[in-house]
């Protein structure tokens, strides 16, 4: 596994950890608020055997930079300069809760680019009373300021992303952790009708489904993924 620094235009610098075939095809993973690159440990190296996958640390986590300021939009605007900087085509996206949110909004802006779109247990943000929590003490591995951030954000009365998920032109999946998920899982169904093409699973086990499952994340997304023809050229041992 490599590990990289890529500088976009903004001046921001965003970690990768990148695996996998130099000539596969791509995927990105898109953690959790509070999470980084290595909380898709369980999987990496599964999907790094047939994909080229970069895996990246957003804006405030991990070793990327802390500009202090944090927004899905940013977060948006981080990946597809990543995409552009590493030329990625034909993309795999993956992204879990936070990363899910973000995943969409890079889907509904690059639909040319984005091959296949997973998101694990989150809907776009809507009405809710999220609190802020207190900060936990001790040194952490991301920017406490992100959390009030992005809460602000999904605590959104509006429900505007929603309107934009009929644009989504990717093939998507949408896994969702089952009743012990602080999710409403009927918000899950309701996004499964508004894009075109998407298939909703269910993995019961709570919000962190490809932490708690890791193989059963893995062989859920590769099948699906060899059902979409993803893989042209052969058929691979999942």
């Amino acid at each position: 596994m490599e590990k990289r620094l890529v500088e976009l235009g903004s001046g921001i610098r965003i970690g990768c950890r990148i695996s996998g075939p130099a000539g596969g095809p791509p995927m990105v993973l898109l953690h959790a608020l509070g999470e980084q690159a290595a909380s898709w440990s369980g999987v990496e190296e599964r999907f790094a055997s047939l994909f080229r996958v970069v895996n990246l640390d957003l804006r405030g986590h991990g070793d990327s930079d802390r500009p202090g300021t944090y927004s899905f939009e940013l977060m948006r605007e981080d990946v597809i300069d990543v995409l552009d900087i590493m030329d990625l085509r034909d993309v795999v996206l993956i992204g879990h809760s936070m990363g899910g949110a973000v995943a969409y909004m890079v889907a509904q802006a690059q639909p040319g680019r984005i091959a296949r779109l997973v998101v694990e247990d989150v809907p776009p943000p809507f009405p809710r009373t999220r609190p802020v929590p207190e900060r936990p003490e001790g040194v952490l591995g991301f920017d406490w300021a992100v959390v009030p951030a992005i809460v602000e954000q999904v605590n959104d009365s509006t429900r505007r992303w929603w309107r934009r998920l009929p644009d989504i032109a990717s093939p998507t999946l949408l896994i969702g952790g089952g009743p012990t998920s602080p999710v409403p899982q009927d918000l899950l169904v309701e996004v499964a009708g508004l894009i075109p093409e998407c298939a909703l699973v269910t993995i019961p086990t709570g919000h962190n489904v490809h932490e708690t499952r890791p193989s059963e994340f893995a062989d859920t997304v590769l099948r699906w993924l060899d059902g979409t023809g993803i893989f042209p050229n052969h058929r691979p041992a999942l």
